[in-house]
């Protein structure tokens, strides 16, 4: 049954890794519980029904993924396009929430229509190998400099732009102690490091005074305050044209370049192709137009999933897992609420080091190879996008050989593509 369901094998599988794993993910993720309502609150949206939304449209899609595209990859209302969505689009721009949540369903609809056409599996495969490796040392970089921000072990700092955080005291003395205590369980060799190093610093965070416990249960908010509110009469206006092309774009990319990097870390890549990709685009597409239907903004593959892989996780079991955790925090999230940020700070750190081992497949003795993928994975955690990594790898590695003359390594593909990149700075 779990080999039908979730693509589970019980000879190269194991049961209680892919349950810790799943868990892991969630653990791990359940940052966006808090951060979700409170970013598109700033709206004037209800706060209490954004919640119960964020955690439906986390639940949903993660066992959607589960069931039919059986990968470990969990999704929810990401970060970043939250963001936009309620500081750019509602706040500088001054359009309404609704709005911002017809541009999001528009979004999906887009998308499912290059899903069903092949054009988004099409992409991948142009993509450079050297850029498709790329990918994951850049989102290790990128996830462990997420991990160092949320806790205050990086700062923000307005001469030299980021600099080390105090170290003595609160969420950053905190994070620094989970790192040492994960990494000891992970050097030990213990099973299930990462989760109970999650588990440990949150208990550490009591006598700290990072970790608060506002009770257990709680009945979840109704979602009728931002259900199926659309607002449709700018949809043929410039803006809404340039909006939903952000989301597009940032979305598109950030997806390809998270599935890339977490499918190359769990080596479930089979000769170059990742297995079930179009199904997982499909779901990821579904649940973008689903969410703006149930009141949020785009909904993502995470970044995180890579935490769960790291504790083994390899099926769609993984997935189920987290998002019938998911479905529990509806009733159980003062107690899930109460894990600060600080607590997943040493896992995002230490899988980010795991992910950074695909440099090693880069062949830096051809700079024609080295520079393009050096871009890339640089520009991710200094941009603080997955998708301007990629995209500036990727246009590096054109111009590089082009000029170098070594017409031979391009293909139309590559082109096109690069021609798609230049209307991100166009438009």
């Amino acid at each position: 049954m779990l080999t039908k369901l979730f693509g589970f094998h019980q000879q190269t599988n194991n049961l209680r890794t892919e349950i810790m794993a799943g868990i892991t993910t969630f653990l791990t993720m359940a940052y966006i519980l808090a951060i979700n309502p409170n970013i598109l609150g700033e709206t004037g949206m209800d706060k209490g029904a954004l919640f119960t939304t964020t955690a439906l449209m986390a639940a949903l899609p993660t066992l959607f993924m589960a069931f039919y595209a059986k990968l470990p990859l969990a999704l929810a209302p990401g970060m970043g396009l939250n963001a936009f969505f309620a500081y750019t689009v509602c706040l500088v721009m001054g359009y309404s929430w609704q709005f911002a949540l017809t541009a999001v369903f528009l979004e999906g609809l887009v998308f499912i229509l290059l899903t069903i056409t092949n054009i988004r599996e099409k992409i991948v495969d142009v993509i450079p190998e050297t850029i498709k490796t790329a990918i994951s040392a850049g989102i290790g970089l990128y996830i462990a400099f997420i991990g160092l921000k949320s806790s205050g072990i990086i700062v923000n700092n307005e001469a030299t732009l980021v600099s080390l955080g105090d170290l003595s005291t609160g969420s950053a003395l905190l994070g620094m102690i989970g790192i040492v205590v994960t990494s000891t369980l992970l050097v030990k060799q213990i099973k299930g490091a990462l989760l109970i190093g999650i588990l440990v610093t949150a208990l550490i965070g009591i006598p700290l005074g990072q970790t608060h416990f506002n009770g257990v249960v709680s009945i979840p908010p109704s979602i009728e305050p931002i259900f199926m509110q659309f607002e449709w009469q700018h949809i043929f206006t410039r803006d809404m044209f340039v909006i939903v092309f952000t989301f597009l774009f940032v979305d598109l990319f950030d997806c390809i370049g998270t599935v890339i990097g977490v499918c190359q870390r769990a080596n479930i890549v089979e000769n170059g192709r990742i297995p079930h990709l179009k199904e997982v685009f499909l779901v990821d597409s579904v649940s973008t137009t689903v969410g703006a239907m149930m009141g949020t903004s785009t909904v993502a593959v995470y970044v995180e999933s890579a935490a769960g892989v790291n504790e083994g996780g390899r099926t769609g079991l993984t997935s189920a897992v987290t998002g019938a955790c998911f479905l529990l925090s509806l009733l159980f999230a003062p107690l899930f609420l109460a894990i600060p940020a600080a607590a997943t700070t040493p896992v995002l750190v230490l899988v980010g080091l795991m992910m950074m081992t695909s440099v090693l497949k880069v062949n830096f003795n051809d700079y024609s190879e080295a520079i393009p993928a050096f871009v890339c994975f640089l520009f991710m955690p200094l941009t603080y996008s997955i998708s301007d990594g990629i995209v500036l790898g990727h246009l590096c590695y054109i111009l590089i050989n082009l000029l170098s003359g070594k017409h031979s390594k391009m293909t139309t593909g590559m082109y096109i593509l690069a021609a798609f990149f230049l209307l991100k700075f166009l438009i």
